[in-house]
């Protein structure tokens, strides 16, 4: 319980949750209402031409509608390949095996399971998920007939079903509400510029408080511009052409934006000089936002210089932003392209034939698919067909991420079924038209897209939300009050999703533990990595772009860190015994890679904002003392990962004497910060009762 309240801790993380997962953000409007403007538009074509299938139609509109332009169009081509192809193949089963339902059963297994590994190994693996639930889904076509004209009918308005509203959902987010990824990168970098101005506005001017720049903005800042710049090469061949320019610009405005959060409250008795230097530098930011608004080379101004003389010195983060624009300037005057591009990834998994990962995989969804259609044809119960489909949706690569998905369907699906009952009860029967039906579901529809729009937390539940609703519905061509269409969609998905979760966590089952472990290590590593860079001395433009670019891939991979342990959190099990206090020591040590690491970068401005005037040995001093944490940071992650983890918290680094100038007190205070941080990392052995300090990052976390 939280000192003085009766509400537990754990409702307080969760409404915590829910408000951060909720809150709009830019672009999110947009989502909603191409879903809505599609979905209405959809309604409305299928109840008028009669289209069946109403509900599949609404889930399609819901997948293909993404954030940008460039991701529907892809998503939208992959769902017309797969769902074409997925009816040609179940359009020749059923040809050849109308008659023998033990080889229709045995051929559609086959395909199935094919598909299900295909949907592992392939980076286009999307196309074959569709045919999985195609081949499947058409089988309860099979057990409702036994006239082949109307089995081959009700197949091909599926494909009706699926591709109309695709063509809709394209031409709408193309003509009428476009979201074009340049456009939000560009829209993404004038926020984080426009709060660097802020924050020197604040030191210039006098300006109010503007809102602090946290290390989570900072980390999803960065996120953001790598995703949008990844886009945008996809959509544009200017970006393409020059992608190791544009990500040179986007690493030295998150440089920017991060320095920014390190700018001190004010500056007293700051002189006139320096007023001057950080109006200047405010101005070149200025002039770098209007460079990237216009899409033209970035020039600063003659006195946008590192180390002007003088003058007492600028603060450290200033230092920082000035070298980051020089830095930056100069690549782009410079021939060549500044840095180097990310690889893409291969369009097969490297291990696909070595790897007996992905055949269970397939064999274990195979299982659960045939256990729910025995269970399913012998209980002749039609209205609960959900439960196969259940058990590929959640099928995913690891036991936690189905769970998520799991929790994620079984809640849209509670709650699509109750906004169901409640309009079968107290609205449907005052309906008399189409206007009606539409401001009925219309604001279920828009419910639905605003969680959908959601990160992958949540979003699948807005999906299920439309779903479960329409199921329920919208499949027939006039008001129903059928309540056990509710009934049986839920009853459906609740035995798939148990059938799925047994059979998975029985059968050679894919905890994410150890790779939890691994992905910490490759995180402190990739931190001790920068630390070590830092050490070497970047004291030329191309040494501070890659500083930059490597600090991007930190993010990359703090993120990536987050959401392993977001899935294994929810593993069977993981929340009980001794590993729950493992859950505590891996959230402490995500949090304390991120404070390393901003701590490092302190110190590395820190030591660039002395200008040569610490002196060589003192200087010489504690770059070694930077590589010497790298050092330990490499050993604590090396620890980490050995079976079993014998990692132990990290002894303090004894600050070098750096002598009593003025100019090496930040520098020795930078010092004692990074040593307070590593000396935070968890003894991984321990047995102990958690940590305060583990308590209330698992608090945070929530």
């Amino acid at each position: 319980m939280s000192p003085g309240t009766l509400v537990p801790d754990s409702l307080l993380q969760a409404a915590a949750f829910l408000r951060a997962q909720l809150a709009p953000y830019p672009g999110r409007v947009n989502i909603l209402l191409r879903c809505m403007l599609t979905s209405a538009i959809v309604i409305v074509v299928s109840m008028a031409l009669q289209v069946p299938s109403l509900a599949l139609s609404l889930l399609v509109v819901f997948y293909v509608t993404q954030a940008n332009v460039v991701v529907t169009r892809l998503v939208g081509v992959m769902f017309i390949v797969g769902s074409t192809l997925a009816i040609g193949v179940s359009i020749l089963l059923l040809k050849l095996t109308f008659d023998l339902p033990l080889l229709r059963i045995v051929v559609a297994s086959l395909l199935f399971f094919a598909s299900v590994y295909l949907m592992r190994v392939l980076k286009i693996g999307i196309v074959f998920f569709i045919v999985a639930i195609v081949v499947i889904y058409v089988q309860t076509f099979v057990d409702r007939t036994g006239e082949a004209e109307l089995l081959i009918r009700a197949v091909l308005w599926v494909w009706v079903a699926v591709n109309y509203p695709i063509a809709l959902t394209l031409l709408i987010n193309t003509l009428l509400l476009p979201a074009e990824p340049q456009r939000q990168l560009k829209a993404e970098v004038h926020r984080q510029l426009g709060a660097v101005d802020a924050h020197l506005a604040r030191l210039t001017d006098g300006t109010p408080m503007p809102e602090p720049i946290t290390p989570m903005a900072i980390q999803q800042g960065a996120l953001t511009l790598q995703k949008l710049l990844k886009f945008a090469t996809m959509r544009d061949a200017h970006y393409r052409q020059d992608k190791a320019h544009r990500l040179a610009c986007i690493a030295t405005v998150s440089r920017l934006y991060r320095a920014a959060g390190e700018l001190p409250d004010d500056l007293p008795n700051a002189s006139a000089a320096q007023f001057g230097a950080l109006r200047q530098l405010r101005a070149d930011c200025q002039a770098l936002d209007a460079s990237v608004i216009a899409d033209q080379p970035y020039r600063p101004a003659p006195l946008a210089t590192p180390g002007q003389g003088g003058a007492a010195p600028l603060p450290a983060a200033a230092q920082e932003m000035q070298r980051a624009l020089v830095a930056f300037a100069d690549a782009d005057t410079a021939t060549g392209a500044p840095g180097k591009a990310p690889e893409e990834p291969p369009m097969v998994v490297p291990d696909a034939l070595t790897n007996p990962t992905y055949v269970r995989f397939a064999l274990k969804t195979l299982l659960a698919v045939l256990i729910c259609y025995v269970f399913y044809t012998a209980a002749d119960w039609q209205g609960i067909h959900t439960i196969m489909l259940t058990c590929v949706i959640i099928a995913l690569p690891s036991l936690g991420a189905s769970m998520q998905r799991a929790l994620l369907r079984v809640g849209g699906a509670l709650g699509g079924s109750a906004l169901a009952l409640f309009m079968v009860v107290f609205v449907i029967p005052h309906l008399d038209s189409i206007a009606g039906l539409l401001l009925m579901t219309l604001p279920v529809v828009a419910l639905a897209a605003w969680i959908a729009a959601g990160s992958e937390r949540i979003g699948y539940a807005g999906t299920q939300i439309l779903f479960t609703f329409s199921l329920a519905l919208l499949e027939q061509f006039g008001p129903t009050t059928n309540l056990t269409e509710i009934r049986d969609r839920v009853v459906g998905i609740l035995l798939g999703v148990g059938i799925s979760t047994f059979i998975q966590m029985s059968l050679w089952p894919e905890a994410e533990g150890e790779a939890l472990r691994q992905k910490l290590a490759t995180m402190l590593r990739s931190v001790g990595k920068l630390l070590a860079q830092a050490a070497t001395g970047a004291a030329t433009p191309p040494g501070h772009l890659a500083y930059a670019q490597l600090q991007l891939q930190t993010w990359a991979v703090l993120s990536d860190c987050e959401d392993t342990l977001a899935r294994v959190a929810l593993e069977p099990g993981w929340q009980e015994g001794e590993q729950a206090p493992l859950t505590l020591r891996a959230q402490e040590v995500l949090a304390q890679g991120r404070e390393i690491m901003l701590a490092g970068n302190a110190l590395h401005n820190a030591l660039e904002a002395t200008d040569g005037r610490l002196g060589s040995t003192a200087y010489d001093a504690a770059r070694a003392f930077q590589a010497q944490t790298a050092a330990r940071l490499s050993h604590y992650a090396d620890a980490l990962v050995a079976n079993p983890p014998s990692a132990s918290t990290p002894p303090p680094i004894a600050i070098p004497a750096l002598g009593d100038a003025p100019v090496a007190a930040p520098v020795v205070a930078a010092m004692r910060h990074l040593v307070r941080q590593l000396c935070v990392l968890p003894d991984w052995q321990a047995a102990a009762a958690p940590s305060p300090a583990m308590l209330r990052e698992s608090h945070d976390a929530g």
